[in-house]
């Protein structure tokens, strides 16, 4: 039986047959009557339901998937996905922020098809319970954390390590301390000091990938997306409360920000949907971990062979791609 405290409720209708399954299981045990060929039945019914609940999942449904508490964090990743990492702490400027975790670890490459290397890991971790959420900032940064991240990518370059980010926050701090210590600021050289980091950048957007909180450690050279992770420049809820003065639409806005990896694959922004087990990466984290060790592998065996120069070129041309247009003709005025 579900969680009902983690329960969505589009799943309802799935959980409430799934919990009629685990009790004709329960009778078939306890009786002498072989109810095996209602089980199998209903087992097919279940089976139809739930492919037809998450392979056709709105954009709003998605965010819900997205944020849900048990879904594996930035931390539940480089333990699975390395060893020996050793975290470092603080920007040598303010302080630490324990929103932003990472550090040099040994990527395992070789349980992906690729070669183990040593890797710059870092990400946004929110935290599991209260305690936890408030020591982390719900994964929000201050400027600390972006300027901690860019030490820390610089290390990398400096000894020719590959960088991987993994992006997972619903913002950037919006508190006035962020404020009085340069938020705008830190995001913004962030972006400009990745955009020539001279060694390669993996990004997966695990989670939430919200607004600036997510793009000031998202300029990658390849751009992973899981299959249930939303990435766009504001909430839906915070859309909504902006356009429509209340969160009562938010099921609007994230279906016009086309935030899902669908459709920013479709405009180029992500590079490769990383595929989730059926019900979100919450439901079979070891899949989810698979999945994401073999995208990142694939990804830094392609970098692998670019020198500093020719990374940096494609790097810079793959964001110029970005937000297509078109000029029309001037008009000829007419007499």
């Amino acid at each position: 039986m579900a969680d009902d405290e983690y329960l969505l409720d589009f799943e309802k209708p799935l959980v409430e047959l799934e919990d009629k399954l685990a009790e004709m299981r329960e009778l078939n045990e306890e009786t002498q009557d072989d109810l095996s060929n209602e089980i199998e039945a209903l087992e097919e019914r279940v089976e139809r339901l739930r492919t037809s609940i998450y392979r056709n999942l709105t954009r709003w449904q998605r965010v819900q998937i997205a944020r849900h508490p048990r879904r594996p964090y930035t931390l539940d990743h480089i333990e699975a996905l390395t060893e020996d990492f050793t975290e470092l702490h603080g920007d040598r400027k303010y302080g630490e922020d324990r929103s932003i975790v990472g550090g040099l670890a040994r990527f395992t490459g070789s349980r992906f098809g690729s070669r183990d290397r040593t890797v710059m890991i870092l990400g946004h971790q929110k935290g599991r319970n209260t305690k936890e959420r408030k020591y982390r900032r719900f994964g929000m940064p201050n400027p600390e954390g972006y300027r901690k991240a860019e030490r820390l990518m610089k290390m990398a370059a400096k000894f020719d390590k590959p960088v991987v980010v993994l992006l997972d926050t619903p913002g950037a701090y919006p508190g006035m301390e962020a404020e009085e210590r340069g938020q705008a600021e830190a995001i913004a050289h962030n972006l400009f000091e990745m955009a020539r980091l001279k060694t390669p950048i993996v990004v997966v957007v695990i989670g939430e990938g919200a607004s600036g909180g997510a793009l000031g450690v998202g300029v990658g050279d390849r751009i992973l997306m899981l299959e249930n992770a939303w990435y766009s420049v504001i909430a839906p809820e915070s859309c909504s409360q902006i356009l429509w003065r209340s969160w009562e639409h938010k099921e609007d806005a994230a279906r016009s920000l086309k935030l899902t990896a669908p459709d920013l694959t479709d405009v180029g922004i992500v590079d490769e949907i990383v595929s989730e087990p059926i019900g979100g990466a919450h439901r079979d984290p070891e899949a989810t971990f698979r999945s994401v060790g073999t995208a990142v592998a694939e990804a830094l065996e392609e970098l692998d062979p670019l020198d500093p120069r020719r990374l940096l070129d494609e790097r810079l041309k793959k964001f110029d791609a970005l937000g297509p247009y078109e000029s029309a003709e001037p008009m000829t005025p007419t007499a």
